[in-house]
């Protein structure tokens, strides 16, 4: 089992640049960052978690900013979104970063796709919040429209784009229905988010990966109905407090990568956590 790590980056913590060293020297799998673009003091949403919501959900830096860094000091260390909130970005710019960032690290990166949570945030981005799902699920097809081998127009109801040379291509190539760089959704589990799993993504990224047992045999029933191949399925669950029990449990239901949660911190507790973490590689 691949164990990768999570962490909320932010103008207060370690650098991309010196995790991304650390991870890759001591053999860790892959470095997955979130997403918000700022969040507003409104706070009508409440935190999913409960409680106040931490400091660092405000200082997060961009990812894809982020990981450009990481990728160019390392050479094995995957790189990915956990997640990218694909209802604020303008897709053709998000088509353009996501196939650059892929491309300049040798097909390395992992776009993890979230509904989001924080409906403020949401609205300043024109969403409208019911129908986040389905504008997430159109952009992606405009993205792969211009991931494609060849121009390929693309119209739907929250956007379009004509036919048009559009590169670099993502590093990763095509793989059953999809196209670009390797995609997992996150959310909660459900019908409608394992339709469109099956649909267009490569797997699912369940955060804190509970619950596993009693879903993965739906999710795995979906794929199959999509016609999907049953062992290209990938499941990675995300945001993950470890424990050896834990572990050993996901590696009997078949998961092949875990992204363990690093403190939102300073570098001399990021490297105690990852020292602690290392008993698990």
């Amino acid at each position: 089992m691949r164990i990768s790590t999570t962490i909320f980056l932010t103008d207060e913590t370690v650098t991309p640049v010196r995790l991304a060293r650390e991870l890759e020297q001591r053999g860790f799998g892959g470095l997955y960052l979130p997403e918000h673009t700022h969040i507003p003091v409104s706070r009508r949403t409440p935190y999913p978690m409960g409680g106040e919501l931490p400091r660092e959900y405000g200082r997060t830096l961009d990812p894809f900013v982020a990981l450009g860094q990481a990728a160019a000091v390392t050479e094995r260390l995957t790189l990915g979104t956990g997640i990218t909130l694909v209802a604020q970005h303008d897709p053709i710019d998000l088509a353009k970063q996501a196939a650059t960032l892929d491309h300049l690290s040798g097909g390395r990166f992992t776009l993890g796709v979230g509904y989001g949570w924080n409906v403020e945030e949401a609205a300043d981005h024109g969403v409208e919040w019911a129908t986040r799902r389905d504008r997430v699920r159109d952009r992606m097809a405009l993205m792969r429209a211009l991931w494609a081998d060849e121009p390929t127009g693309y119209a739907g109801a929250s956007g379009s784009v004509q036919a048009s040379e559009a590169h670099p291509k993502p590093f990763q190539r095509p793989r059953g229905p999809v196209n670009g760089p390797r995609t997992l959704i996150g959310g909660g589990a459900g019908p409608k988010l394992f339709a469109h799993i099956a649909e267009y993504a490569d797997g699912w990224l369940p955060i804190g990966g509970g619950g596993l047992t009693e879903c993965l045999p739906k999710l795995r029933a979906a794929w199959e109905e999509a016609g999907r191949d049953p062992e290209s399925l990938q499941v990675v669950p995300y945001a993950v407090r470890p424990s050896p029990g834990k572990l050993a449990h996901y590696a009997e239901l078949g998961i092949e990568e875990v992204v363990l949660q690093l403190p939102p911190a300073a570098e001399p507790e990021v490297l105690r956590t990852l020292d602690a973490y290392a008993a698990f590689l």
